[in-house]
């Protein structure tokens, strides 16, 4: 059912991609196309909370700009209130007043989740102030290795990735796009 969903938003893109980890791929996933639909958002968010029924958190925080409509409807259909960490000068913080109390369970929204940097970040924040991470929660998860968090998604996608003197896209000569929100130094 996701699968479909972010099809027919245009979230699940296919093509020649450069990512911000300066790798290529055939296959990208732009959930801010899919969140731009409420419908939709509620229909992904749900499968999610699916997930995590025996998780127990008190807050959710979602790192800016991914995680903050996710972690806004997650908090929506969960009941627990949401926040969001942005970067300042480079490095994830936690402002506009936003506060994580000594010993909150806190759970981390994220859009889609590919080697967790924006998380991991996130969850320095959160450890730095006192907060317990109790896991990620995702619409997609594109990881290629487990990462140390528990991680709740609503659907796992296989992207091949290949460095730019191997990429098999490269050698047919397509031009590559570059979709992602970090400055990729190309």
């Amino acid at each position: 059912m996701l699968i479909e969903l972010l099809k027919e938003s245009g979230a699940l893109l296919e093509g020649h991609f450069l990512l911000s980890s300066g790798k290529h791929s055939d296959k990208y996933v732009q959930c801010a196309k899919l969140l731009q639909y409420p419908d939709k958002a509620e229909k992904a968010i749900s499968a999610i909370i699916e997930k995590l029924e025996d998780v127990d958190f008190d807050i959710i925080v979602g790192p800016a700009m991914g995680g903050i409509i996710v972690g806004y409807e997650l908090g929506r259909q969960t009941g627990k209130p949401s926040i969001f960490t942005e970067r300042v000068d480079g490095k994830m913080t936690l402002r506009r007043g936003f506060k994580i109390e000594s010993g909150q369970k806190v759970l981390i929204a994220e859009d889609v989740v590919t080697t967790g940097k924006s998380s991991f970040e996130t969850v320095e924040v959160i450890e730095s102030l006192g907060g317990k991470v109790v896991g990620i929660a995702s619409i997609v998860d594109r990881t290629s290795e487990e990462i140390s968090i528990p991680l709740y998604s609503a659907v796992k996608i296989q992207v091949d990735v290949y460095d730019e003197e191997k990429c098999p896209l490269c050698k047919k000569g397509i031009p590559y796009e570059k979709p992602g929100s970090r400055k990729i130094k190309k």
